[in-house]
């Protein structure tokens, strides 16, 4: 089988995923904006998260597939699975340790930490906060070892399980929220999916696929040694990615009841097409391009890299300029009616200015997978966390001036300048022979901007009460002028993906 055709395959089936993953999720807001609202309940109930995510962040959980996939796949491509598996327990047993240690120390200490976390919070939020983030805390245990497990599926190129794990931790926290009625009751609905989902499915897969039992002292097996050295800088950095969600809540926490959820449904909104758009083809192209490095192909290795992000934009674009000009009529038919009054259009404006840095986020995905396919860790963490020092005063700076919305362009301001530094460099180690992202660029940024201009300008006219609809018109009118703007620029990319569209289309037909 071709690479491209591996790829296609890979990301037919993580785009399939992602997409109903980011629906889900939509659902999930959907039944947390209808059930506990937007004021500064949901606000405790979104910031519950932020200790759990970093410890996942803290323990490499983000960059589980990214690390062990090399090492896993390695073995298997000498055709010594018995010495990947060896690699697997050895690694587990270090974090499982490390949690075993960290988890029970976090419970204990909450009190504490809550205060700086979020430093706004009144003192019954901060009691609201402990209870949630203390049900919350051990699903990372569940998150980590199901991470190895799903990473151990992919480096087989099976990535059906991996992408379906996902949807039952979400389904998880939409059915205890939906039984429990409270912000409680998302927190158990957590722990639970991530048990049934991130752990249970991956761990079943690969009993059925032959895995082994192959126990080893981790802190001495060489491929524990490697993983712990690739993941050190995750570990030890800050990047922006990990950190724009702290920072967010953590000033949100300074403004009204509120301003913590409006940001977090709003980024929320923007994520489902940075999923679609940004991680299916990252996931789907790795395992490719981890080969094509291996192999030492760089040229053929930078090109997959590139096509996929130019691709990739060309849809996450497009659904900035939708996201863009009909935010609030979403939000409307999102999160219903139990939101503050007038929290539709502050989320709608804040995701209008967060979905600015729409194609950074997507694109982010896959190029670090560029530096990640050739064991280097080092320099997209070292990047991302000088970027983040730079941008925390910018952060402060912006929240004072302009409140949520400020916060809102400081992010898009922190992921973009991370990733074109990031591009840039990356093109500095492969050294291609005719690197043309700023002709790319040149054409679809124009594209982008009179799409979501002409877009703002018809919206006041539209006088239609039903927001369903006004959002469907003027997201769609905006769709084509963007579809017209980049075929009528010249953009290549643009013709090759409508053309495997109508394709599909086709085939459908």
């Amino acid at each position: 089988m071709s690479h491209q055709k591996r790829v296609g395959i890979a990301a037919l089936i993580w785009a399939s995923s992602i997409l109903l993953s980011r629906v889900i999720g939509l659902v999930r807001e959907a039944v947390i904006g209808r059930t506990i609202g937007g004021d500064g309940t949901a606000d405790v109930f979104w910031a519950s998260f932020i200790l759990p995510d970093f410890l996942n962040y803290l323990l490499a959980g983000g960059a589980l597939s990214i690390v062990f996939i090399p090492i896993f796949g390695t073995h298997l491509a000498e055709k010594n699975e018995e010495k990947g598996w060896e690699s697997f327990w050895a690694i587990s047993s270090v974090l499982v340790l490390a949690l075993g240690i960290i988890v029970p120390v976090l419970w204990l200490c909450m009190p504490w930490i809550v205060p700086l976390l979020t430093p706004g919070f009144s003192a019954e939020q901060f009691d609201h906060l402990i209870y949630l983030t203390r049900i919350i805390l051990p699903a990372q245990i569940f998150h980590l070892l199901g991470g190895l497990l799903s990473a151990a599926l992919q480096a087989r190129d099976k990535h059906a399980i991996p992408a379906i794990a996902p949807l039952v931790y979400t389904i998880g926290i939409i059915v205890g929220g939906v039984i429990g009625q409270n912000a409680a009751g998302f927190a158990w609905g957590a722990l639970i999916g991530s048990i049934l989902g991130p752990f249970a499915l991956p761990l079943l897969a690969n009993i059925k696929f032959g895995m082994q039992w192959r126990p080893t002292n981790g802190f001495i097996h060489p491929d524990a040694k490697t993983y712990l050295w690739r993941s050190l800088p995750i570990m030890l950095g800050f990047s922006i990615i990990m950190f724009d969600d702290w920072i967010l809540k953590r000033e949100g926490s300074f403004l009204n009841d509120g301003a913590i959820s409006s940001l977090q449904y709003a980024k929320t909104l923007m994520r489902v097409p940075m999923g679609v758009f940004g991680l299916a083809v990252g996931a789907a192209v790795y395992p490719t391009l981890s080969r094509l490095i291996a192999e030492k192909k760089d040229p053929e290795a930078y090109q997959l890299l590139s096509d996929a992000v130019k691709r990739a934009l060309i849809l996450a674009l497009g659904a900035q300029v939708v996201l863009s000009v009909c935010g609030t009529e979403i939000a409307k038919v999102i999160y219903g009616n139990r939101l503050l009054e007038g929290q539709h259009e502050q989320i709608g404006t804040a995701l209008a200015w967060i979905s600015i840095g729409l194609w950074a986020w997507a694109a982010q995905t896959i190029v670090a997978r560029g530096f990640y396919a050739r064991g280097n860790t080092w320099t997209p963490t070292l990047l991302g966390s000088g970027i983040t020092a730079l941008a925390i005063p910018v952060y402060i700076y912006l929240r004072q001036q302009n409140g949520i919305y400020g916060l809102a362009q400081a992010s898009s301001i922190a992921i973009s300048t991370y990733v074109i530094v990031l591009m840039w460099w990356l093109q500095k180690i492969y050294q291609p022979s005719k690197p043309n992202h700023l002709l790319f660029f040149i054409r679809v940024v124009p594209a982008t901007a009179v799409s979501i201009a002409i877009g703002l300008f018809v919206r006041p006219h539209v006088d239609i009460q039903y927001p369903f609809i006004k959002g469907a018109l003027i997201g769609s009118l905006s769709g084509f002028i963007y579809i017209i703007l980049i075929l009528v620029f010249q953009v290549q990319e643009a013709k090759e993906v409508l053309r495997k569209i109508q394709r599909k289309m086709n085939r459908k037909r």
